[in-house]
C-alpha cells in the first residue's frame, strides 16, 4: 500500500474522492465485535442489490415460472452467485485504490478509449433510467388510474424526492432503500405462501437440467441471466464502498473494510436472489399454463385478481400489493441511478454538476423516448413494456465494456498490491462468468433481432 517514501501510492486519488460529499462520511467503531462492525458497514450492498430486482428481472422471472414451472430456478441462483463475485471485485477496487471504476478507467486508458467508454456508460445510465420511468408510470396507472403519458411526466418529480433524501444523510438513504427492499420481500413472500408452491418442485428446480439448453427454455434463461449484472451497479459499488471512515493508510483496516463490505454485499445479494426466486416460484405456482398471457406488468396485475388464472387466492389486494412493490422498485432504482450518474460524470470527465441538475437532465432525456412510445402507440402498456425490453438489450451490449476493465484492474498486482489482488479462483470464476454473460447477451440480442425480422 505504500511506496519507498512511505506515502500511500493512491494518495493522489484521495484528493479527488468519489462522491466527495459522502466519501468517508459514515463512522466505523474501532475494536467493536463482528456484528456491530458488520452493522456499521451494512448499507452499500442494499443500494447495489436494488439493481438485481428491477422490472426487467420481474418479467423474466415470473414468465419463466409461468412457462416452465421450476425448471429455471437454478438459473436464478447461478446468476446471484455471479453477481456476488462481480460486486466483490467492484467494492474491493474502490476500497483499495480509493478510486471508483470510472476514475480507474480514466487514469489507465488513453483519451479515445476513455471517451468511448464514458459515452457507452452514459447511454447505459439512460437505458436504466428508461426502465425506472416505465416501471413508475405503469405502477401509477395500475394503482391510481393515471394515464401513462401523465404518469411518465410525474416521474420527473422524483428529482425533488431525491433532493429531500440527500438532506437526511447517506446512512438515512441506505435505511430507506433497505426498508423498500424488505417491503418487496414481504409482499412476494406473502403471495408465494398463499400460492402454496410445490416444495418438491422447488428443490428439483435448484438442480441444473440439460433441458434448459432447449431453444425456448434457453432464450428465457438468457433473459434471466442477461438482466442480472448491470453495468451501472459495478460503478456504483466501487464508489459507495468508500463511504465508511477508517484509517485508509493502515493495510489491516483496509483489509477489514474489504472483508465487511463483502459480507454486506453478499447478504444483500442473497436477499435479491431470494426475491427473484420468489418471483419465479410465484409464476410457477400461480400462472403455470398461462405464460403466453403474461407478457406485461398490466397482465400480471390483472391476473392476480382473476380466479381463472390465480385460482383460489385471486383478489384486488394481491393486485394492489404487486403494484406497490413495482412502485417501490422504481423509487429504489431512482436513488441508485442518480448516484451512479454523478459517479460516472465526475469520474470520467471531472465534470461536477449539482445532483438536482444531473438528475433532472438524465430524467428528461429518459422521458423523451418513453413519451414518444406512449404517444405513437396510444399510451398502451404493451408499447412501454416493449421499450423496457429494448433498454435491457442495450444494457446487455454495454455490459462487457464494464466487466472486462474491472476484472483486469482487480487482477493486477501493480494496481491492487500483493495482498488485495484477486486470488486465482476468483480470477477464473470472473473471466468465465464475464465471457459466458457476454456470449449469452449476444445470443439474447441475436434472438431478439430474429424475432423482429420475423415480425416484419
Amino acid at each position: 500500500m505504500t511506496d519507498e517514501t512511505g506515502k500511500n501510492k493512491f494518495a493522489s486519488a484521495a484528493s479527488e474522492a468519489s462522491l466527495e460529499e459522502v466519501n468517508s462520511s459514515v463512522e466505523v467503531p474501532k475494536g467493536a465485535g463482528f456484528w456491530r462492525t458488520l452493522f456499521a458497514f451494512s448499507g452499500p450492498g442494499a443500494l447495489v442489490a436494488v439493481g438485481y430486482m428491477d422490472p426487467g428481472n420481474w418479467i423474466t422471472s415470473i414468465v419463466g415460472g409461468a412457462q416452465y414451472r421450476y425448471l429455471l430456478l437454478s438459473v436464478v441462483v447461478i446468476s446471484g452467485i455471479i453477481a456476488m463475485v462481480m460486486q466483490y471485485m467492484a467494492a474491493k477496487l474502490g476500497i483499495v485504490t480509493r478510486q471508483d471504476l470510472a476514475q480507474a478507467i480514466r487514469h489507465r486508458t488513453n483519451k479515445p478509449v476513455g471517451f468511448m467508454l464514458w459515452i457507452m456508460t452514459e447511454l447505459a445510465i439512460m437505458a436504466t433510467d428508461i426502465a425506472e420511468v416505465i416501471g413508475g408510470a405503469i405502477a401509477l396507472q395500475l394503482l391510481f388510474g393515471i394515464p401513462l403519458t401523465v404518469g411518465v411526466m410525474l416521474t420527473i418529480l422524483d428529482v425533488f424526492l431525491l433532493l429531500l433524501l440527500t438532506k437526511l444523510g447517506f446512512r438515512k438513504i441506505e435505511a430507506i432503500v433497505v426498508t423498500l427492499i424488505l417491503s418487496i420481500l414481504v409482499i412476494f413472500l406473502y403471495m408465494v405462501i398463499l400460492s402454496k408452491p410445490s416444495m418438491a418442485g422447488i428443490m428439483g428446480g435448484l438442480v441444473p437440467r440439460t433441458s434448459i439448453l432447449q431453444h425456448k427454455q434457453l432464450t428465457l434463461a438468457l433473459g434471466i441471466i442477461g438482466a442480472t449484472v448491470m453495468p451501472h451497479n459495478l460503478y456504483l459499488h466501487s464508489s459507495i464502498s468508500q463511504t465508511r471512515a477508517y484509517d485508509r493508510d493502515n493495510e489491516d483496516e483496509v483489509a477489514n473494510a474489504v472483508r465487511f463490505t463483502t459480507w454486506d454485499s453478499n447478504i444483500q445479494l442473497v436477499g435479491a436472489t431470494i426475491i427473484n426466486a420468489l418471483l419465479l416460484i410465484l409464476g410457477a405456482a400461480l400462472f403455470f399454463g398461462h405464460g403466453d398471457q403474461l407478457q406485461a406488468f398490466g397482465d400480471l396485475y390483472r391476473a392476480l385478481s382473476d380466479n381463472t388464472i390465480a385460482k383460489g387466492i385471486a383478489s384486488p389486494v394481491l393486485s394492489t400489493l404487486f403494484a406497490v412493490a413495482l412502485l417501490a422498485s422504481g423509487q429504489n432504482a431512482t436513488i441508485t441511478g442518480t448516484l451512479t450518474g454523478q459517479i460516472i460524470m465526475e469520474g470520467f470527465i471531472h465534470l461536477k454538476v449539482p445532483m438536482w441538475a444531473r438528475r433532472l437532465i438524465t430524467r428528461l432525456i429518459a422521458v423523451v423516448p418513453v413519451l414518444i412510445a406512449a404517444c405513437v402507440w396510444g399510451g398502451t402498456e404493451g408499447a412501454l413494456d416493449n421499450l423496457l425490453v429494448y433498454s435491457q438489450v442495450f444494457l446487455s451490449i454495454a455490459l462487457p465494456f464494464t466487466m472486462f476493465p474491472l476484472i483486469i484492474f482487480t487482477g493486477s498486482k501493480k494496481i491492487m498490491g500483493e495482498r488485495f489482488v484477486n486470488p486465482l479462483w476468483v480470477s477464473i470464476v470472473a473471466w468465465v462468468s464475464a465471457i459466458l454473460l457476454t456470449g449469452l447477451n449476444i445470443q439474447l440480442i441475436f434472438n431478439l433481432v430474429k424475432e423482429l425480422i420475423a415480425m416484419v
